[in-house]
């Protein structure tokens, strides 16, 4: 007998004036706590990477590490960690990038990255594609190859696709 087919939508969660007024805050922890549902979201976000044929897997913290690990597992991968500064032992490199209101920066461990390896990128969210791109380019400053990024849900109403210069693929889009 076939698996029935989950709708991961019945398990993502919108919380309204999240984390300020106006805000629809898409909250996974729903997903995460639901282990059928949750299994099927890594089965279908590797069917999706697994094309880009990468060496290894990165995140960005905090949410993308739970997308980005059990991903990397599922697929016989490493993972890399791209995280706020000061946060990882040992020599960092880092990338400064511009928010809508300041700045911000995002490090890594210097020998993470082989150079020429491929690395996907993965995050719970593309909202405005800032904090993606910015990761792309801390990657590519490693040496990396990065043949595409991807998350679990896209706000394409905020238009962050258009900001990043690789394929992105999203299991769930939100068009408000």
């Amino acid at each position: 007998m076939p698996e029935p087919v989950i709708d991961l939508r019945e398990h993502i969660r919108g919380i309204p004036d999240f984390p300020k007024p106006g805000i629809l805050f898409y909250d996974i922890s729903t997903l995460l706590r639901h282990g059928p549902a949750w299994h099927a979201a890594m089965a279908r976000m590797a069917a999706l990477v697994r094309p880009y044929k990468p060496d290894v897997l990165a995140g960005i913290e905090s949410r993308g590490f739970l997308v980005a690990a059990p991903l990397a597992l599922e697929l016989g991968l490493g993972f890399v960690m791209l995280r706020k500064p000061r946060k990882l032992p040992g020599a960092t490199i880092g990338l400064d990038y511009a928010l809508e209101y300041g700045t911000d920066r995002i490090e890594m461990q210097a020998d993470a990255i082989v150079p020429g390896q491929r690395v996907v990128l993965l995050d719970d969210l593309l909202a405005t594609g800032g904090t993606m791109a910015a990761g792309i380019g801390l990657l590519r400053q490693a040496g990396a190859e990065v043949p595409a990024v991807a998350a679990l849900i896209e706000l394409t109403f905020l238009g962050g696709r258009a900001r990043l210069d690789v394929p992105c693929e999203t299991l769930l889009r939100y068009d408000d």
